[in-house]
């Protein structure tokens, strides 16, 4: 393409942490308007990230001529409406993750999008992190060799009764809160990128805290799950599993990845938001460091620092490598709703087998 794509951001926590600067690391795209319900921290966002156009009305935002890519960064319960409405609109459609409350509203979105034509994304964008990202070639290039087991392990302590309240609605499984979705949705996302589809699924889903005091005295009750156990039979034949929890005093966001096949090792571990790989493959003495990935935003722009960086970056080379699908061509690699669809059906599967129904077939 030789026009920049014209971008407008509904959302503006992660939307104006994360993805407005991953947008401006590449030169491809022009962030042109953001909006947000509330006109005080749209106003903020728009002056801390340079933008004059802003809007607190989504319907009328996502129909702005002036806008080719309508990226959509709130809470999950609205995903639904406001991507139909993009795609009704003739825009493309970026998502973040969880894509839907369940996975019969996801299917509803993959349809629209298929149907309109335009390209369409969903914001797993740590495929692309420092130690994803050289995971994922190394599986594609066979050095696992046939997959046998893949785990992984993630631990929190933003639930746990001696932390401060979140976001309300975080709490509530019909608002689309719970950590299934929101932190082991990447997971579910790389092991189907890594292994393949699911096959079947069985699962533990707990809400260990169900009840949170307020700051004011008053009570919260927590229907939306903090821990979370799933195993799951890929269509590779690996069996995977993903364990996450939110309620783990002293973890320090703790992250592992383990994957072992015929031919080797490989093991991601640290925290979620900084981790090393190590790995080793038959006739070797052990597990030896492999280098994280050191690819850089082509551009050259220097990005934030802080805790946001790694996610910055990593969202702007997945946006590098969505280019192609703007002008009709394959985008390997780059998620789209029918990924996020996928993992919207493994969560379903997932609450059903933990409801008493066993293996559930994907």
């Amino acid at each position: 393409m030789t026009d920049r794509i014209r971008v407008g951001i509904i959302g503006v926590g992660w939307g104006s942490l994360v993805q407005a600067p991953a947008f401006q690391a590449v030169p491809e795209y022009e962030l042109v308007a953001i909006c947000s319900r509330r006109s005080d921290r749209v106003a903020k966002a728009a002056d801390q990230l340079g933008i004059s156009e802003t809007s607190t009305d989504w319907q009328e935002f996502v129909r702005r001529d002036d806008l080719d890519l309508v990226s959509i960064c709130t809470p999950t319960v609205l995903h639904h409406a406001q991507t139909l409405a993009a795609f009704e609109a003739g825009k493309h459609v970026l998502c973040e993750k969880p894509v839907a409350l369940d996975a019969g509203l996801a299917g509803e979105m993959l349809a629209a999008a298929e149907s309109s034509g335009k390209a369409h994304a969903v914001c797993f964008e740590g495929r692309w992190s420092e130690a994803r990202l050289p995971v994922w070639d190394m599986v594609r290039d066979g050095y696992l060799g046939t997959p046998y087991v893949a785990r992984v392990n993630v631990a929190a302590d933003y639930w746990h009764p001696s932390r401060g309240l979140q976001s309300e609605w975080m709490y509530q499984k019909a608002d689309g809160g719970g950590y299934l979705l929101g932190m082991a949705s990447h997971d579910l996302d790389y092991l189907s990128c890594l292994f393949g589809e699911p096959e079947a699924v069985c699962a533990d889903i707990r809400t260990s805290v169900p009840r949170r005091a307020r700051p004011d005295g008053g009570e919260l009750v927590v229907d939306a799950d903090d821990t979370s156990t799933v195993l799951l039979r890929m269509s590779s034949g690996a069996t995977a599993s993903v364990s996450v929890s939110a309620v783990g005093l002293h973890t320090g966001s703790s992250y592992r990845f383990e994957a072992f096949g015929s031919e080797g090792t490989v093991t991601i571990d640290g925290t979620i938001f900084s981790a090393g790989i190590r790995a080793g493959g038959v006739g070797d003495d052990g597990l030896s460091v492999v280098p994280g990935s050191d690819r850089m935003p082509r551009a050259g722009i220097e990005l934030p620092r802080g805790r946001a960086a790694s996610a910055i970056r990593s969202m702007a080379l997945m946006l590098e490598d969505w280019l192609p699908a703007f002008s009709g061509d394959p985008a390997p690699g780059v998620p789209t709703l029918r990924d996020g669809c996928l993992v919207a059906r493994i969560v379903d599967a997932a609450h059903r087998s933990s409801q008493g129904e066993g293996w559930v077939k994907i």
